[in-house]
C-alpha cells in the first residue's frame, strides 16, 4: 500500500461525516499537529486554539483531500498556514530584514559549547524567547523541514530574508544559551 493510501478508508468515512472516523483521525494526528502549532505559536494556549482551528478546517475540507500526498503532510500544511495566518491576523510584527549577514565561521563560537549544557527543555525554552520572525523561520526550516524557497512562499518574503532570519535565530539561540544557565521555563 503506497504511503498516500494510509488510512484511506478512515479518511473516506470521516469525509462522509462518520464521527468515530473523525475521532480516530484526531487521535492519530493531533499530537504531531499540536507540536507543529507549539513551535510556531510559542505558547500552549495559542497552540491549543490553533490545533482546534486546524481540525475544524481539516474536517470541513476533508472531501477535497485527493490522496496526492500523505494525509499527515496535508494536515501539516494546513496547520502551518493556519498558525502563520493567525500570527499575521494578530498583527505580530515579524522581524524580517532583507539584509545579508555573513555566516559565522565554524570556529567563531566554539567556546560556548564548553560551558553550555544543551537539553531539549532548555532549547525549547530558549526558542520561546526568540522574536516571532526568528522563531517562525527557525521552526519551519529546522523542525518542519521546509527549504528557504518554501518558507519564502509561505511567509511572502524573499529567500534571502528567510536565510537571514535563520542565521539570526541561530545566533540568538546561541546567545540565549550562553548567557543564561537557567533559562526560565515557559509553556510550549
Amino acid at each position: 500500500m503506497p504511503s498516500t493510501e494510509i488510512h484511506r478508508s478512515l479518511i473516506e468515512q470521516a469525509a462522509k461525516g462518520n464521527a468515530q472516523a473523525m475521532k480516530e483521525l484526531y487521535r492519530l494526528y493531533s499530537r504531531a499537529m499540536y507540536n507543529v502549532c507549539c513551535r510556531i505559536m510559542s505558547n500552549r494556549t495559542d497552540a491549543e486554539d490553533m490545533l482546534q482551528e486546524v481540525f475544524i478546517d481539516v474536517f470541513a475540507k476533508l472531501s477535497s483531500f485527493r490522496f496526492e500526498s500523505t494525509f499527515g503532510a496535508w494536515i501539516k500544511r494546513i496547520a502551518v498556514n493556519k498558525c502563520i495566518n493567525e500570527l499575521r491576523r494578530a498583527k505580530v510584527q515579524l522581524e524580517y530584514a532583507d539584509t545579508h549577514i555573513q555566516e559565522p565561521s565554524d570556529d567563531a563560537d566554539t567556546d560556548y559549547e564548553e560551558d553550555t549544557t544543551l537539553s531539549v527543555e532548555r532549547i525549547k525554552n530558549a526558542m520561546g524567547l526568540l522574536p516571532d520572525g526568528y522563531r517562525v523561520v527557525f521552526s519551519l526550516y529546522m523542525l518542519e523541514g521546509y527549504d528557504h524557497d518554501e518558507i519564502s512562499a509561505i511567509l511572502n518574503i524573499s529567500s534571502s530574508t528567510s536565510k537571514t532570519q535563520l542565521l539570526r535565530a541561530k545566533k540568538k539561540l546561541i546567545e540565549l544559551m550562553r548567557t543564561s544557565q537557567e533559562i526560565p521555563s515557559i509553556p510550549l
